[in-house]
C-alpha cells in the first residue's frame, strides 16, 4: 500500500559495531521525519540474510512499520549474512549480549527517542523472548510469532523425549546458511576472508543437538519458561495450528503476568499477514496498534477485548496442502479459560466411552469432568469402528511414572497389545508445516492399521476443542526403550481419517524434568502424553479417534528394537478439551481487516521450483523410503542483479522391521551469481543407527565457479541415551 501515514527513507547497509570488534549489517527503515522528531526503533534480529534470501518478505513488513511511524531495522546475525563473525550455533549467549548492544546502539541514534522494542518469526521470535527476558534497559515491547519458551520439551530437537527428525533437517538448513559467503557488492574484497572464516569454524550442528539428549543446561539456558517472571515487557504472541509451534501462545497467556495478547491461526509457519493456509489477516495493523501502545505511549484499546483469539477449525477431508481452512474466529477472555471443561472418556473395548463410563476420579494431570454432557452420548450401539481393548483411567502425574505393582495385579483390565511396524508415519507430514506442500499429514487409514484404535460412536452433535488433549496409560512394554505416539483424527462418514494433532513419549524420558532411564519388561507404568494444542470442531456424523503406535517414522527417530505395547482396560483415558460450540463470546464475524503491506521487492524467476513428496516402497528388498526436494529455483532479485539458488533435498530410509535400519539424509545447495561472481556451498549430514549409537557423517564443499576451493568431512559417532 502507498498511502503511509509517513514518508520513509531506508539505509541499506549500515555497520554496528560489537565490543570485541565485529561489525553486524544493518538495515534501516525510517520516517523522513524522524531527522527532526525522533521515534521509537523495532529490531528483527536473525541469521536468513536481509540482502537476499528475506529481502522480500522484509519489504512488505518493515517499509509499512516505518511508514506508521517506526524506525525499523532488520540485523544479520553474527557470521550471517554480511555481517562479520561465524554463526557457531542456535541462542547462544553471544548471539543474546550481541542483541544487547544492538538494542543499546539503536537507543541512542539520533532518529530513536531512546524506546525499542523487537519483533519476529521463528528464530526472530526466540531471540525477541529471550532478549525481553534480560531485561535490556530500552526494550518495552516485544511482537512474536512462531516460537516456543522451551527448547528442549517443544521445538524441532525433541517432543516428549522423543527425538524428532527435524532435529536433522533443520540442523542440516542451518549448516548450508551459516556457511553462505557474503556479498561482495556490500564488503568489497574481504568477503572472501569473511567467508572461508565461516567455512573453517563451521561443524554440523546436528552433532552438538545429539550430544545433548537430556533436559541440562544447555537446553535450560534461554529457555524463557524456566523462569517466565523474568519477562517484564508486554508480549503480543501469535502462531498456527498447522506450525510444530502451536503451543507456546497458550502457555505464555498462563504463565506471564505481564500484558499480553494472543492469536492462533489455521497457519504453517508463517507471518499471520501471510498466513497459509488462509484466511490471512490484517497482521499488521495489529501490530502498529500494539506498538502505539507500549512504544509511544497511545491510550488506544489494543488491551481491550479477549486475551486470546484462535481460528476454530472446521472438518475437512485429509489432504497434504490446503489454500483455506473453514472455520470461525473465537474468543477467550482469559487463558487457561474457565469455560473449557477437561472432559474425560475411557478407552474401552473397542471404543472411546462416553463421559457417564468413566469412573470416579478418572482424570488426566488436570483433573476432568465426567457426566456433564459436554459430549454426547454414544450413538447407534454396535458402530465400534476399528480399536481394541482398554480402560477409564485414574491416576495424575505428566510423563512416565512407575507405578507401585506389576503384573495384572497393578491394576483392573485386559491388555491390549501392538507392534508397530517402521512404516507407521510416512503420512505424517512434517513435524512443523512451513507451506512447502506436500508437508501437512495425508489420509491416517493405512497410519492406523499399524496402531491401536479407538473411535466415539457416530457423534450426534457437533463438538468442539480447544487446547492440549491428553492420553494417560496404564501400560507395560517389552524393551528398556520404547515410545508412543498418539494421534486424534477426524473420522468422516465414508471413513476417511483427518490427523487434527498428536503428542510423542519416550516412555522412559518422560517430559525431560528427570534423568530417563532403562524401562523394565512387563512393568505396569502410568504414562501421560500431552498433546499439541488444537482448536477443532467435529460435527455430528463423525467420529472422533485415537489412535496409538509404536513407532511414527520419518517424524520421529525410532526406539533400538520393536516395542511390544500392553495398554490396559479400565485404566486408561483419553481427556479432550472441549469448548461449548454455542457460546457467545462476543467477537465480530470479522475481527481482523485484510492483509496490508507495503510492496514487496520484485524479483525473476529464472529457473523453475520442484516440489516433491515420494513415498516409496520395494516389496521385492521391502525397503522403504520418504524422498522430499524442496528447489526454490534461481531467482533473481530484481533490485540487486543478484542470482539465487536454493535446493534442499532429504531422505528417510528404512528396512522392514529392522529398527537399526532407519537412516536420514539431510542435503543443501546455495547458490549465489552476479557478473564474475559466481559462488555455491553444498552440504550433506546423514544420520544412521545402532542400537547403541547414532552415527553421523556429514560433508561440507564450497565452490567458486567449477573450482572447489574448501571441502571438509565429519565421521563421529554419539551414544543413545534411552532414546
Amino acid at each position: 500500500m502507498s498511502n503511509l501515514p509517513y514518508a520513509t527513507r531506508e539505509a541499506e547497509h549500515l555497520t554496528i559495531a560489537m565490543s570485541d570488534g565485529v561489525c553486524l549489517s544493518a538495515h534501516v527503515w525510517r520516517p523522513t521525519s524522524s531527522d527532526d522528531e525522533p521515534v521509537p526503533a523495532v529490531l528483527e534480529y536473525i541469521p536468513y540474510r536481509k540482502r537476499d534470501l528475506t529481502s522480500v518478505r522484509d519489504s512488505i513488513h518493515h517499509p509499512y512499520l516505518a511508514g506508521h511511524g517506526y524506525a525499523c531495522v532488520r540485523v544479520d546475525l553474527r557470521g550471517t549474512g554480511d555481517s562479520g563473525g561465524v554463526l557457531r550455533d542456535e541462542y547462544l549467549e553471544q548471539e543474546q549480549q550481541d542483541a544487547e548492544e544492538v538494542l543499546a546502539w539503536l537507543a541512542d541514534q539520533p532518529w530513536c527517542d531512546g524506546t525499542t522494542g523487537m519483533m519476529g518469526i521463528s528464530w526472530g521470535a526466540f531471540a525477541a523472548l529471550q532478549v525481553a527476558a534480560r531485561q535490556p534497559p530500552s526494550l518495552r515491547a516485544i511482537v512474536i510469532a512462531s516460537f516456543t519458551d522451551d527448547r528442549f520439551a517443544d521445538d524441532m530437537h525433541y517432543m516428549g523425549g522423543a527425538l524428532l527428525s527435524d532435529n536433522l533437517a533443520e540442523a542440516g538448513t542451518m549448516f548450508a546458511y551459516g556457511t553462505c559467503p557474503p556479498d561482495p557488492a556490500v564488503v568489497g574484497r574481504r568477503w572472501r576472508e569473511m567467508w572461508h572464516e565461516r567455512l573453517e569454524n563451521t561443524e554440523p550442528w546436528v552433532l552438538e543437538w545429539l550430544r545433548h539428549q537430556r533436559r541440562d543446561d544447555y537446553w535450560r539456558r534461554a529457555s524463557v519458561c524456566e523462569d517466565y517472571q523474568a519477562v517484564r515487557c508486554p508480549v503480543l504472541a501469535s502462531s498456527g495450528w498447522a506450525d510444530g509451534y502451536s503451543n507456546a501462545v497458550t502457555r505464555l497467556l498462563a504463565n506471564l503476568d505481564v500484558p499480553r495478547k494472543g492469536l492462533i491461526g489455521p497457519w504453517s509457519h508463517k507471518f499471520p499477514h501471510l498466513g497459509e493456509p488462509g484466511p490471512a489477516i490484517g497482521y499488521l495493523q495489529e501490530v502498529v496498534r500494539w506498538w502505539d501502545r507500549w512504544l509511544k505511549g497511545i491510550d488506544n484499546d489494543v488491551m481491550d477485548g479477549p486475551m486470546l483469539r484462535t481460528w476454530m477449525q472446521e472438518s475437512v477431508p485429509p489432504s497434504t496442502s490446503y489454500e483455506e481452512r473453514p472455520g470461525r474466529w473465537v474468543a477467550e477472555q482469559s487463558w487457561p479459560s474457565p469455560h473449557i471443561q477437561q472432559v474425560v472418556r475411557p478407552l474401552l473395548r473397542h471404543r472411546i466411552g462416553t463421559p457417564e463410563e468413566a469412573p470416579a476420579g478418572a482424570g488426566g494431570p488436570g483433573g476432568g469432568h465426567r457426566g456433564d454432557g459436554a459430549l454426547p452420548a454414544a450413538g447407534a450401539a454396535g458402530d465400534a469402528g476399528i480399536g481394541a481393548d482398554a480402560g477409564a483411567g485414574a491416576g495424575s502425574g505428566t510423563g512416565a511414572d512407575a507405578s507401585s505393582g506389576t503384573g495384572a495385579g497393578a491394576g483392573e483390565g485386559v491388555a491390549l497389545t501392538v507392534r508397530s511396524p517402521l512404516s507407521v508415519g510416512q503420512f505424517a507430514g512434517k513435524w512443523a508445516s512451513y507451506n512447502a506442500p506436500p508437508d501437512l499429514p495425508y489420509d491416517q487409514r493405512e497410519e492406523d492399521g499399524g496402531s491401536l484404535v479407538f473411535d466415539t460412536d457416530t457423534l450426534t452433535e457437533c463438538v468442539e476443542i480447544l487446547g492440549s488433549p491428553t492420553v494417560e496409560l496404564d501400560l507395560a512394554v517389552s524393551e528398556p526403550v520404547a515410545q508412543v505416539a498418539a494421534r486424534i483424527s477426524d473420522v468422516a462418514p465414508d471413513g476417511s481419517a483427518t490427523r487434527v494433532t498428536y503428542g510423542l513419549l519416550n516412555i522412559g524420558r518422560g517430559d525431560g524434568t528427570k534423568d530417563p532411564e532403562p524401562l523394565e519388561p512387563g512393568r505396569r507404568y502410568r504414562a501421560v502424553i500431552e498433546l499439541n494444542g488444537v482448536a477443532q470442531a467435529f460435527p455430528a456424523g463423525h467420529r472422533i479417534r485415537l489412535s496409538l503406535s509404536t513407532s511414527y517414522w520419518p517424524l520421529a527417530w525410532p526406539p533400538p528394537r520393536p516395542v511390544l505395547l500392553s495398554v490396559y482396560e479400565r485404566t486408561s483415558t483419553l481427556t479432550l478439551p472441549v469448548r461449548p460450540a454455542d457460546r457467545p463470546d462476543g467477537l465480530p464475524q470479522h475481527p481482523f481487516g485484510e492483509p496490508e503491506g507495503t510492496a514487496p521487492l520484485p524479483s525473476t524467476q529464472l529457473t523453475p521450483v520442484e516440489e516433491r513428496w515420494d513415498v516409496k516402497r520395494d516389496l521385492v528388498g521391502y525397503h522403504a523410503e520418504l524422498e522430499i526436494v524442496k528447489d526454490r529455483g534461481m531467482v533473481r532479485f530484481d533490485d540487486i542483479c543478484l542470482d539465487v539458488g536454493r535446493r534442499a533435498y532429504e531422505r528417510y530410509t528404512a528396512v522392514a522391521d529392522d529398527f537399526t535400519s532407519p537412516s536420514g539424509e539431510s542435503a543443501w545447495t546455495m547458490h549465489f551469481r552476479r557478473g564474475d561472481w559466481d559462488v555455491r556451498v553444498e552440504t550433506r549430514t546423514v544420520m544412521r543407527c545402532n542400537e547403541k549409537e547414532f552415527l553421523v557423517n556429514a560433508t561440507l564443499d564450497g565452490y567458486e565457479g567449477d573450482r572447489r576451493v574448501f571441502s571438509r568431512s565429519w565421521n563421529e559417532t554419539v551414544p543413545r541415551d534411552c532414546l
